[in-house]
């Protein structure tokens, strides 16, 4: 940034916006590094051969990168022997993280043993990182893995530049996400993670999905894109092993953080005996009680005295008070904020235990990854305590710039005035004052029994209503604006009193300290081990702010580094830069208020002997003549005319656009120089090429002749070819055709003729088959008839000797009834007579009615056989005439197709003539042709 002409807010923010779409995310402000979070994987910005790049390289050797800083601090420590700490620090979702675990990478690359055996101090100090994130780390609605916790990494060093020890040192955990989220936030990652265990481990604890638990299902979110919480749930497995949590204490922790989720999950419900107190609201509830008990190895039953009720202690006795609903959940959530902060407390003493400290070691180098200024629609205590760490960081980042500048102009020996920077200790004193400061009033309205927010809000007001860092809303009753170095904030106090308090119930203290599980016990510890500490009221604002007084006694001690990490856009999306949204970044950041202190005294500075190669074109005699370095940058400044430059020891000091204007000169001598010498290469080249191109053109023209010759005479025989195969193509395709067509027509005919020849001779032979079965039965019907008749004949006469004349004429009348019926039936009975024989009529006696009897019975079975026949020959009938109909049918079908193929017969021979035409009339044009 400092190399550039106009060193100003707009220049600033394009350079910036220029290398981030080139993925440059890295740029030097001075000694400061900004980096824009580019929200994409840039893998080969860290390889082991980057690292071994940038390894002992100045600043300014190589592309501006995050292992510079962390080279630069390492040498300054092994040369100096002196500490050195890296400050990182961005609004969250800039990718402080990230940094950090480079910055460490980079460390450990630098003073790691590689010889060593098993789990070496680097190795474990880096496996510490998705341990703490794990537990300490949440998507909000900035950043999928803000850090909800201030961390300081203590990375010692022995004579020879090994890593010999760490600590690891946090501040502020955010203790209400545990119990309360908002949409699209989660809670910490740990729970999420155990959700999506193996299964034999889901069962264990209970567990399910993670939209049946309280304290995750109060926001939509539930999984991360490109985050698979399983594989996440076995790397932190991982890395506990690294870290030195044995299998047993990593069993514990997951039971403890089981445990948290099943306690938000116990419900409460009115005491209908008593309305203001509280008991578990349904069966549900009662499972979840008893699974946490059993999680936590305690009493189920002491579990719910300790959420359902108070022992108030009197003078003359212990008083139990049930809470009423809301009491009761306010004490669930607060056991669980309290179990899930001593756990990650254990976990970072863990971590340092098992890293361990080297107490020979004289150097260290600090990694500090905390978060960055915070303004929200709802800001609590936990932005007051953030905000208030920024301000303190930021006078530190203003007195090291401030005092950095001054010390190379004390350096160089030159006359200089005081620069006036931006001092926020007012701030500082508004929110740290010991007496009268805005967390002792929090610390005194804790303290007052009946004290509420709106009551420490007044007195707010009538503290700081004449200070002009603090501003009370119009109409407000628990809200403050405090005027910060980055802007305004306005905070609610509504819970200001409840998160500021540090204590735990001492219900829930016996409970646990009473638990079968060493593990809790070793979280809290009994009342006897607490009692012996000196016992003063505590509170999160007064710790905090010793920490912060502890953190910034180390970071003075120490030389500093600055990395400054910024967020490109709100969506989180790669190759988007939001300029105002970057500009307000870099003024919250310091970065704009560093490049006005260098502006406000001489921001460009360059050695002699640079200054003397950049710009000794501007005064050319200066190097046919032996001066000295300081006399002839002198007479280059004096011949462009520039004034109030400062000339130190080994440098030239310009101020604001010096550089700028001496870069104009030297490129307007450069520009009219460039003139003449490109005139006159201009004139040589032109006069070569003109040269070269008539040559040329000669030389084509000659070709292109002989190329169009030759391709006219080509295309000439090709045309005398293409007549005579025409020719003879036309000849062969017309007698091919006449072929074809003469075959055609002559199948045609050969078809048609067969055809009616057919049709003739199936007529004729139909014909001669009727008549002949026609005459074949009525021969047969006429003998038939012959036949019976003379049955009837014989069988009359036989009646007619044995029975008597009435009894014979009575039957002769019958049989000639039934004889002329079947005549009539057959068609052969009419008008033909019959001879009767009469017999005389004679007496006879009983022998001859039986013989009467008996000729009656015979003429009625000749009687029924002759129906009998009669019914066979008029069967037969019926079927002969049911054969005739069919061959009938048959005839007229055969017709139809006859008649067909003789019209598709006509239509193909006109086809057949006017194809035969056409091929004449081509045959005639092609023989005048």
């Amino acid at each position: 940034m400092t190399n550039l002409h106009y060193l100003n807010e707009a220049e600033v923010l394009h350079n910036l916006a220029t290398r981030f779409q080139i993925d440059e995310i890295y740029t030097y402000t001075g000694n400061i590094l900004i980096a824009v979070n580019p929200f994409q994987a840039l893998p080969h910005l860290y390889e082991p051969a980057v690292m071994k790049r940038y390894k002992e390289a100045k600043m300014g050797e190589q592309a501006p990168h995050v292992f510079t800083i962390a080279d630069i601090a390492y040498r300054a420590m092994i040369t100096e022997g002196k500490s050195n700490s890296i400050l990182v620090s961005g609004e969250s979702g800039a990718g402080k993280t990230e940094t950090t675990k480079n910055l460490m990478c980079y460390l450990a690359y630098l003073g790691g043993n590689s010889a060593a055996e098993g789990q070496t101090i680097e190795q474990q100090v880096l496996e510490s990182n998705p341990v703490l994130e794990a537990f300490g780390n949440a998507k909000t609605a900035r950043n999928n893995n803000s850090s909800r916790f201030g961390k300081f990494v203590e990375i010692q060093f022995d004579n020879v530049g090994r890593i010999s020890g760490a600590a690891i040192r946090t501040y502020l955990l955010e203790r209400s996400r545990v119990c309360q989220i908002s949409d699209p936030e989660r809670n910490y990652h740990c729970f999420y993670l155990l959700c999506a265990a193996p299964k034999e481990e889901i069962e264990k604890y209970k567990l399910g999905d993670p939209k049946s638990f309280h304290y995750l299902n109060q926001s939509n979110c539930y999984q991360l894109v490109g985050v698979n919480d399983a594989n996440n749930y076995l790397a932190t497995r991982r890395a506990m092993d690294v870290v030195g949590i044995s299998e047993e204490e990593q069993e514990a922790i997951f039971r403890v953080v089981a445990a948290i989720l099943h306690l938000g999950n116990i419900d409460f419900g009115n005491n209908e005996g008593d309305p203001e107190s509280s008991v578990l609201k349904d069966d549900d509830s009662k499972f979840h009680l008893d699974m946490t008990a059993q999680l936590l190895r305690c009493d189920p039953e002491s579990l719910e005295d300790a959420l359902c009720k108070r022992k108030m202690i009197t003078p003359d006795d212990v008083i139990k008070k049930s809470l009423d609903i809301s009491g009761a959940i306010i004490s669930r959530d607060g056991l669980a904020k309290t179990i899930y902060s001593r756990l990650f407390d254990w976990l970072v003493d863990k971590i340092n235990v098992s890293i361990g400290q080297d107490p020979k070691s004289k150097c260290l180098i600090g990694v500090l990854d905390i978060y960055g200024f915070e303004s929200f629609e709802s800001n609590s205590f936990e932005q007051l305590c953030i905000n208030y760490t920024n301000e303190k960081l930021q006078q530190h980042f203003n007195q090291h710039v401030f005092k950095s500048e001054q010390a190379e102009y004390t350096k160089e020996e030159i006359d200089w005035r005081y620069i006036e920077f931006v001092d926020n200790q007012d701030v500082l004193s508004l929110i740290e004052k010991k007496t009268g400061g805005i967390i002792a009033l929090l610390d005194e309205a804790c303290l007052v029994p009946k004290s509420t927010h709106e009551t420490f809000a007044q007195k707010l007001y009538q503290t700081f209503k004449d200070h002009k860092r603090f501003i009370k809303p119009k109409l407000a009753r628990s809200e403050f604006t405090i005027v910060h170095y980055a802007g305004e904030v306005l905070y609610q106090s509504e819970q200001f009193l409840d998160k500021n308090k540090d204590y735990v119930v001492p219900e829930h203290q016996n409970l646990l300290s009473a638990s079968q599980c060493s593990f809790i016990q070793r979280l809290f510890p009994s009342l006897s081990e607490e009692t012996s500490k000196p016992s003063k009221f505590s509170s999160i604002g007064s710790r905090f702010k010793l920490q912060l007084q502890q953190l910034m006694e180390i970071l003075n001690s120490t030389d500093p580094h600055f990395i400054r990490c910024v967020k490109p856009n709100h969506v989180l999306k790669p190759s988007i830069f939001e300029n105002l949204y970057v500009m307000q970044q870099l003024r919250s950041g310091g970065v704009l208020e560093a490049i006005r202190i260098k502006c406000a005294g001489y921001p460009a500075h360059k050695t002699f002997e640079e200054f003397l190669n950049r710009y000794n074109i501007i005064a050319p005699e200066v190097l046919t003549r032996s001066y000295e370095e300081k006399v002839a940058c002198k007479w280059i400044l004096e011949k462009s005319e520039i004034t109030q430059y400062q000339m130190g020891i080994t440098r030239v000091f310009l101020k604001g656009n010096q550089m700028a204007e001496l870069d104009a000169q030297r490129a307007r001598i450069l520009r009219n120089s460039a003139s003449v010498i490109q005139r006159r290469v201009r004139t040589r080249s032109t006069r070569k090429k003109y040269v070269l191109m008539r040559q040329s053109s000669i030389h084509i023209q000659s070709q292109w002749r002989g190329y169009h010759a030759r391709k006219s005479y080509k295309e000439m025989r090709k045309e005398v070819a293409a007549v005579k195969i025409q020719k003879n193509l036309r000849r062969q395709v017309a007698r091919r055709t006449y072929t074809n067509m003469r075959s055609s027509a002559v199948i045609l005919q050969s078809a048609l003729r067969a055809m009616a020849a057919r049709e003739y001779f199936y007529n004729k032979l139909v014909t001669k088959s009727a008549t002949r079965i026609q005459a074949v039965w009525r021969r047969r019907k006429a003998v038939l008839n012959y036949v019976e008749l003379q049955k009837i004949n014989s069988e009359r006469a036989a009646l007619a000797q044995q029975s008597p004349v009435g009894t014979s004429k009575s039957m002769l009348v019958e049989t000639e009834q039934v004889i002329h019926e079947h005549g009539q039936d057959n068609g052969v009975g009419e008008n033909r007579s019959y001879t009767v024989v009469e017999e005389p009529a004679t007496s006879h006696d009983g022998s001859d009615g039986e013989r009467a009897n008996s000729n009656v019975e015979n003429w009625k079975f000749l009687l029924w056989a002759e129906k009998q026949r009669a019914d066979n020959a008029e069967r037969k009938y019926e079927e002969s005439v049911e054969l005739c109909e069919r061959r009938r049918v048959k005839l007229e079908e055969t017709e139809f197709r006859v008649y067909q193929l003789q019209a598709s017969f006509n239509s193909v021979s006109q086809d057949v003539k006017l194809h035969i035409r056409t091929i004449h009339r081509a045959e005639r044009a092609i023989e005048s042709f």
